[in-house]
């Protein structure tokens, strides 16, 4: 009986701060639809392919750096899509601006890197899932990190970022969106 009237407690203070990490865009409404500038420009799909300006707040104590990434848990592939992964941001950064997920990365604070998408490349890749299927969802996530940089090698992919993640991860907060055509 002690001891749950001792995880009780603990268990709420956990979550509580885990729901103060929280990711907002002034693009892309929570639970709502992507727009045009989010949508990938190829594979039959014509957008602007930038990626929305993202801000966030509530880091768990300790963040050391963060990491961002896009996911479409939703494409035909039998593992999802990586949309961007970006990696290495300083703990001082809150927000992202749009179009910051250019391949050169060149909006992206020092020293931060991009991993390579399910497009093949580094940098923001839209969204374009195939005509007819059900709107998906596109999952961002700030990724709270307890170390300062990430021991990934150059041009790592989505995965391997992935699995570095899980290891010194703090805390994460998402944003969903939808889009289908």
């Amino acid at each position: 009986m002690r001891l749950a009237a001792f995880l009780v407690p603990l268990a709420f203070a956990c979550g509580a701060r885990a729901a103060d990490f929280t990711v907002t865009s002034p693009q892309v409404p929570a639970g709502g639809t992507l727009g045009s500038a989010q949508v990938f420009d190829g594979f039959g799909c014509q957008g602007g392919n930038q990626s929305p300006a993202l801000v966030w707040s509530g880091a768990p104590a300790g963040t050391r750096s963060f990491a961002v990434t896009v996911y479409d848990p939703d494409a035909p592939t039998g593992s999802g899509w990586w949309h961007w992964v970006v990696y290495d941001l300083p703990a001082t950064t809150t927000r992202l601006p749009a179009n910051a997920g250019t391949a050169d990365g060149r909006a992206l604070p020092a020293p931060a890197a991009q991993g390579r998408t399910d497009y093949g490349s580094a940098g923001f890749g839209g969204a374009c899932p195939p005509v007819g299927d059900k709107p998906h969802r596109y999952v961002f996530t700030v990724h709270a990190l307890k170390v300062d940089r990430l021991e990934v090698p150059a041009g790592a992919s989505a995965a391997m970022v992935g699995y570095f993640l899980g290891m010194n991860r703090l805390g994460q907060a998402t944003l969903e969106a939808r889009y289908g055509r």
